[in-house]
């Protein structure tokens, strides 16, 4: 198949016992791994947090006698500058959990709990006999199905990918949950997502940080936040919710969720009548000006904006004013302002604002989203060819935000179908995090053999015929890079593998070695190389090139390595689009059946039997069902809870601390409610997470709503999470 790409990687499916102490700092510099203590019994290693997270921090990690002692952040890299967040100091918890999955093991009836420790052997010979009967039956490896996405984002991962690729074409989950829309809107405007350095921000004078939350989800970029503010310039938050980051804030500014590009274009509006915008830049830089502009002189109003977002018009002129006048000025884009059915057009809006006011290209300006130009890895692990003679001719893509319906299509006794009669599951609890979960429920029960592989007893392995173990990072080599900072970083075990866990690779190899002993040439999968070099294998030349490195050896020195030039994104002038320029015309965003220029498109309209909009975002303490599940982390946040603004609570007779029901057309759940001025009065907030020992689960109402783009870059459209509407009950 060949080398994979970035554009690949979007288009793919991811395309991420013993208490131990944890710390701040053991020194203030890191030159070398294995730095012997005089007892010669303590070593340091470089680990590199995997999960998906803006932050991915590189983490220095000191063992003593086969076990690890300590970690901190790794102060090589300047963005994360020594330090961890609290979910990655608790990670010798991780490693340590009695609750890991030790042994493969295979379930009599799922659901049931009646796990059986079996060997590796026999999990692999379970495998490929179910691989050979349907290759027999379908004369292809099609009813295969593989469902992965960013569990860990370690480069060795992706062996799941090869895994399947080297037994023939199968079925894949194709796209992303978390953040397609934006991806297509930039790819639209810029031609890629490409953001500045976010470590640049220090030279901004103005900061909008438009639906992030960086005091829970990025923290190491609240220092950065911080030394701008120091360094003079304002910091101001738009978002619906009044979060730890916009108390930390100079403005908040709430806005009425679904109505971001609203604002963006009433600014815009106010930037063009005062001649505030850069029609230097304009005229150099963009084609399609003259359109946006005349759009904007014929169909944008600051009272048709204000009426929108329900911000007073003094507010917006003053915002617009402000942002026009400081240089540089920069935008934050968060991901949770696109995860709705007007979400991609919505970022179009705000690219055009940072342009047409000459703030894209500039030392402490941009839109900034995110970025892969970072991800200077190979893919060698999941670069593999089917074997000859593979039926199928090539590998069938489902969506992966609608994967339970199309299964249960695909399953639905159709001749003309081929069903979905194995499936593996990596890197993902899509039973906990997938939309719909009683159609999830559904689905798996339409097929005839699970297979997950996990670190932990979630939802999903309850639904699984076989649980395979993984093993953490502190395990396993790896190479792992940022989609917001510009630092790859390289993973050295600390620890040997505990139990009988094995990486996404070493299970690949051993399926390869089962399956080509019971038929020889009927998988594709090397098996003659060390996991660590394959993990040398990962690490491109052309970045060893750029920072005068010989090998990947020359980056256990630090742990990681900055990739450079990206302190103000396209400051050369040359974008990716089709044009060379930035498009506010675009005619490939209208190909793919969108508005051609960043025009308003209205937010999905509130039902009349449930008027009450709810939001699912991210909780501080987890990352999706990850880190929650752990001891620490569960006496701090065990029971789920609605958060509520008083005067609906009041509206609807619930007090605090009352248990409620909130419910809709698809499902319902019951929790307690929680009284707070931090949240909108027409909305109700339940932050998504996995609890361990409870059947709770907020996806029972998501829908799977689509959003408006995505199928550009990534293949499929995006979520619409938060264009999501119930009512709510006493109980």
């Amino acid at each position: 198949m060949g080398k994979f790409s970035r554009r690949d990687f979007l288009k793919g499916s991811a395309a991420l016992g013993a208490l131990v102490g944890v710390g701040t700092g053991v020194g203030s510099s890191f030159k070398k791994t294995k730095k012997a203590s005089a007892a010669g019994n303590t070593k340091q290693v470089f680990s590199a947090c995997p999960r998906n997270c803006y932050d991915t921090c590189s983490i220095v990690t000191t063992v003593g006698d086969g076990t690890i002692k300590f970690i901190t952040g790794n102060k090589n890299c300047t963005y994360t500058n020594g330090r961890l967040c609290v979910k990655g100091y608790t990670y010798p918890n991780y490693v340590y959990s009695p609750d890991r999955v030790k042994y493969p093991m295979k379930q009599e009836g799922r659901g049931t709990g009646k796990w059986t420790r079996i060997t590796w052997d026999e999990a692999f010979e379970m495998i490929a006999n179910k691989i050979f009967e349907i290759k027999k039956e379908y004369g292809s490896t099609l009813p295969i199905a593989l469902n992965k996405y960013s569990g860990t984002f370690n480069t060795l991962s992706y062996g799941i990918e090869g895994t399947l690729s080297s037994i023939g074409y199968t079925t894949r989950a194709q796209g992303t949950p978390c953040w397609p829309a934006g991806i297509d809107s930039q790819t639209f405007d810029f031609g890629t997502i490409v953001n500045s350095d976010p470590e640049a921000m220090i030279h901004s004078k103005y900061i909008l940080v438009w639906g992030a939350n960086p005091a829970w989800n990025s923290v190491h970029s609240m220092n950065i936040l911080q030394k701008a503010k120091e360094n003079g310039a304002k910091v101001v938050v738009i978002d619906p919710i009044l979060t730890d980051t916009a108390a930390n804030a100079d403005e908040y500014i709430e806005i009425k969720t679904s109505t971001d590009g609203a604002l963006a274009l009433g600014m815009a509006k106010y930037i063009l009548d005062h001649n505030l915008h850069d029609m230097d830049w304009m005229r150099k830089n963009s084609v399609g000006y003259q359109e946006y502009l005349n759009y904007l002189n014929n169909n944008i109003t600051l009272e048709w904006a204000s009426e929108k977002t329900g911000i007073p018009v003094e507010v917006i002129e003053r915002l617009a004013r402000e942002y026009a006048a400081a240089k540089p000025a920069c935008i934050w884009i968060g991901y949770g302002m696109q995860r709705h059915t007007n979400g991609g057009a919505a970022v179009r809006s705000i690219d055009a604002l940072a342009a047409m006011s000459g703030n894209v290209g500039v030392l402490g300006g941009g839109a900034n989203y995110a970025q892969l130009d970072s991800w200077l890895v190979n893919y060698s692990a999941m670069s593999m060819s089917p074997p000859e003679g593979s039926g199928g001719g090539a590998d069938r893509m489902i969506n992966i935000n609608n994967f339970p319906a199309q299964v249960l299509d695909l399953n639905s006794g159709d001749p003309n179908k081929i069903p979905i009669k194995m499936l593996w599951v990596a890197g993902r609890n899509p039973i906990a995090q997938d939309p719909e979960t009683s159609v999830s429920y559904k689905a798996f029960d339409s097929i005839d053999f699970v297979v997950t592989a996990d670190l932990w007893f979630n939802e999903t392995v309850a639904q699984s015929d076989l649980v395979l173990p993984i093993s953490s990072i502190f395990e396993t080599w790896g190479v792992h890079a940022s989609y917001w900072h510009y630092w790859l970083h390289i993973n050295e075990p600390a620890i040997d593998p505990l139990y009988e866990t094995k990486c996404d690779v070493e299970i690949a190899m051993g399926l390869s070695k089962k399956m080509n002993e019971m038929e020889p040439g009927s998988c594709t999968y090397p098996t003659d190389r060390t996991m660590e070099e394959w993990a040398a294998m990962e690490i491109s030349q052309d970045f060893l090139n750029s920072k005068g490195m010989t090998s990947y050896k020359d980056l256990l020195k630090t742990g990681t390595a900055k990739v450079e030039g990206y302190d103000a994104a396209w400051a050369d002038g040359v974008f990716r689009t089709p044009s060379g320029k930035y498009e506010f015309l675009s005619e490939k965003c209208a190909s793919f059946g969108h508005h051609a220029l960043p025009v308003y498109v209205e937010a999905k309209e509130v039902p009349t039997d449930r008027p009450i909009r709810l939001l699912t975002p991210h909780w501080k303490y987890g990352l999706h069902s990850q880190f929650q599940n752990l001891s620490w982390m569960q006496s701090v946040h065990n029971e789920p809870f609605v958060e509520i603004h008083p005067e609906l609570a009041q509206k609807k007779g619930i007090a605090d601390g009352d248990m409620v029901k909130v419910h809709n057309h698809i499902g319902f759940v019951e929790l307690r409610a929680k009284h707070t001025l931090t949240v909108p009065k027409d909305a109700v907030v339940i932050y998504e997470a996995w609890y361990k020992d409870q059947k709770f689960n907020v996806n029972y109402l998501v829908e799977a709503t689509p959003a408006d783009m995505g199928s550009c870059a990534t293949g499929q459209a995006g979520l619409a999470f938060h264009d999501q509407f119930v009512n709510i009950d006493k109980l």
